[in-house]
């Protein structure tokens, strides 16, 4: 089947790329735009809107809606099984006029020695030298329309990243809403009911919440209801959708049989309707989604398609950097990996990721030259196996470092683009030559141009994904590796289109972890996408108390911030204090503050990771691990760090109250700046044994210890495992009890 995906939602300025899912790159595909808001001149939408992808086909396999209205457009794809529906649903533009200025004596290079300046950020895909701001006075500025929010901005000199002064630029405006779907069956009374009533509907409720500090209330935020277009015709689509009232969706369940959406009796993805919701006031937020199914007794049933593995809810994750992790003498290879699979189930590791293992020319592995065949120098593909394995064995799931935004120039894919053999002309994206800054005499097809890069990584051009051949082949790559590890990692996950990713999550097996590398928070990256994701701010706020810019109770405004952006589920974030893209905690804030660091990380809401070496006191970034003479004692702390989490079900819930927690301690003794304290509760019911329902967690980010009066309600630190008076001294962190 070459249908699109689901229904897209965007807003105007936001372009939304169309592809048929698994293409055969030698079938003509077509694109036409069939409905457009009315308001709109029908001769003028075709062409304004309806981009055709970049690549030399004179069909249009892959096409870029670039909205300039809200409402609601209409797509037919013409494919070779046939036609299919698109509908991108589109809200209000939300950007703002705004104007970035950076003072001339805030760059790192004298005033009279830069002669032009440039940004990388978000909205050029961190492609140098495309966004230039002139000079005014004495600063550099640069006008430009953005969505509300907190904006990096890389300010380069002289397109030199030697140069570069980040910035954070802010647009005062709302952040986004979200929403989580239920339903329930109801009889023709509208109360629940189990019986086979012809007169039953199904009801779906979407539960609405706002951002924090929002002049809206949650009954204010509208909710479009979406009916997946591969579900049933236009016409049940049209009919289905228009029983939308409010936050609620309610349709007999005769007329879902009548539309043949109404699933089979297996509750799988081979039959049934999907309903996508999106919650929208003054900016819109990500879609929740549900299918519709039936149990074994004919009974309707309803789940999110797109739910996190069970086994990845709340896992431990441990980053090895491969070449590195053997230590100082050995290689490391996949054998050498294998034999300290014991470390990892000693320090209570859920799923182990590595860093790219694959074919490549550098130590980092992230230049792939080969997406089928593991690096010669860490063992064959069965040497692989045997250590995802030894890893299953110990309970440990493999997390595979998936790198499809670009490839090394070294591919021989990007060598034959290079020296224009025609069946691989579209296969890289391609830029002007103006924009260039690599200073490399490149092969220009046509005359002209040149290998387009993000930043200045020349060594590694961007793939197309205008040019199905190009998706069949990456598709390829994940069907080879979902069938032997149990996650992907995906590299500049943002660099590569949101439909592409729609489709791998679909078609990855059901227990299959995606985790995404997307700088900075995105959480559209989570709408049938991704399960986990970089929690950047998190990690930017650990390293403003570590450094003292900020206090320690600014890891509420962390949480805050998620929430701002549209997030919803704050176990759905990964929880780092460094990984091998950034130095490490303890080389630039101390011991101190690294333990609490790690503390918070292992007691807030989120799945903790453990980057190879912060447990051992490594101080370089990707250097060896510490084996020989490593911190045994900071190993011993992340150990009981994990050990903790596991044993109680409060520290791996989705529920903190950061309020509580200040409102609960007194510090009487110490640097209150630099102490913090939340309470965590077990989702739902209840729990069964010793475990505690509700724990009382401190942290001190100082060097020295801290003294806090806590309350009569608790005796115990489960962490120190002593009684607790009213007052205790907290070294790193206590988790009262």
């Amino acid at each position: 089947m070459h249908e699109p995906g689901p229904p897209r939602a965007t807003s105007v300025g936001r372009p939304v790329e169309l592809a048929p899912r698994d293409p055969d790159p030698s079938a003509r595909y077509e694109w036409s735009l069939l409905e457009a808001p009315a308001d709109r001149d029908p001769d003028e939408r075709h062409a304004a809107v309806l981009e055709p992808g970049e690549t030399g086909r004179p069909d249009d396999p892959v096409v870029h809606l670039a909205p300039d209205a809200p409402g609601t457009y209409v797509l037919r794809l013409d494919a070779p099984d046939g036609t299919h529906r698109q509908r991108v649903r589109v809200f209000p533009d939300e950007r703002r006029e705004t104007t970035i200025r950076v003072p001339a004596s805030d760059l790192p290079v004298d005033d009279d020695a830069v002669d032009r300046v440039s940004l990388l950020w978000r909205h050029n895909d961190r492609l140098l030298a495309r966004d230039r701001p002139t000079r005014e006075g004495d600063e550099w500025v640069y006008r430009t329309r953005v969505p509300p929010g907190r904006h990096g901005v890389g300010v380069v000199a002289n397109d030199d990243r030697a140069n570069e002064r980040r910035v954070v630029h802010a647009v005062a405006g709302p952040g986004r809403p979200r929403l989580s779907l239920d339903w329930r069956v109801e009889d023709g009374s509208g109360d629940e009911t189990g019986g086979g009533d012809a007169a039953r509907r199904l009801v779906v409720t979407a539960d609405v919440s706002v951002p924090p500090d929002s002049e809206t209330g949650p009954e204010d935020v509208e909710v479009t209801f979406l009916v997946d277009d591969r579900d049933a015709d236009p016409e049940a689509v049209e009919r289905i959708e228009g029983r939308a009232e409010g936050h609620t969706l309610s349709v007999p369940l005769d007329e879902l049989e009548a539309s043949g959406a109404a699933g089979d009796e297996t509750g799988t993805d081979d039959g049934g309707l999907r309903i996508h919701a999106v919650p929208h006031a003054e900016r819109h937020g990500a879609a929740a989604t549900l299918r519709l199914g039936r149990d074994a007794d004919g009974e309707p049933t309803a789940a999110d398609p797109h739910a996190r593995p069970a086994w990845a809810e709340s896992p431990t994750v441990y980053e090895a950097y491969v070449r590195s992790f053997a230590g100082d003498t050995l290689p490391t290879t996949f054998r050498e990996i294998e034999r300290r699979v014991e470390y990892l189930e000693g320090l209570g590791i859920d799923a182990l990721w590595l860093t790219p293992v694959l074919a490549s020319p550098t130590e980092h592995g992230y230049h792939v030259t080969d997406y089928f065949e593991t690096a010669d120098d860490l063992g064959s593909r069965a040497a692989f196996e045997s250590l995802v394995d030894a890893c299953h064995d110990a309970g440990i799931r493999v997390v595979f470092d998936l790198v499809i935004n670009h490839t090394s120039r070294d591919h021989p894919a990007f060598q034959l683009h290079s020296a224009g053999v025609p069946a691989y002309a579209d296969r890289y994206r391609r830029a002007d030559a103006a924009v260039d800054v690599a200073g490399v005499d490149w092969a220009a097809l046509p005359a002209g141009d040149v290998p387009e890069y993000r930043f200045d990584w020349e060594r590694i051009p961007n793939l197309n994904y205008d040019d199905p051949a190009v998706r069949a082949w990456m598709l390829s790559v994940v069907d080879e590796w979902a069938a032997v590890v149990d996650g992907f990692r995906a590299d500049v996950a943002w660099g590569v289109p949101h439909g592409f990713w729609k489709e791998v999550a679909d078609r990855v097996p059901e227990d299959f972890l995606l985790l995404d590398e997307t700088l900075p928070h995105d959480p559209f990256y989570g709408e049938g996408e991704f399960d986990l994701h970089y929690d950047t701010s998190l990690y930017g706020t650990l390293n403003a108390v570590g450094a003292g810019r900020e206090s320690a109770d600014a890891l509420a405004d962390a949480f805050d911030r998620a929430r701002w952006l549209g997030f919803g589920d704050p176990s759905a974030q990964l929880r780092y204090v460094e990984n091998h893209d950034e130095d490490r905690y303890l080389a630039s804030h101390g011991e101190g503050a690294l333990r609490a660091a790690a503390a918070a990380t292992f007691t807030l809401p989120g799945a903790p990771m453990v980057y190879a070496g912060q447990e051992r006191g490594n101080e370089t970034t990707r250097g060896p691990l510490r084996w020989h003479d490593g911190d045994n004692a900071l190993t011993a702390y992340h150990r009981r760090l994990s050990a903790l989490r596991d044993a109680e079900p409060a520290l791996r819930s989705r529920t903190v109250d950061f309020a509580a927690g200040r409102a609960a301690v007194e510090v009487v003794g110490g640097d209150p700046d630099r102490v913090t304290a939340y309470e965590r509760t077990v989702d739902g019911e209840g729990i069964e044994g010793t475990a505690a329902a509700r724990l009382l967690v401190v942290v001190n980010f100082a060097d020295a210890p801290a003294t806090v009066a806590v309350p009569d309600r608790v005796d115990r630190d489960l962490f120190a495992d002593e009684r607790v008076d009213e007052e205790l001294v907290v070294e790193s962190v206590a988790v009262l009890a």
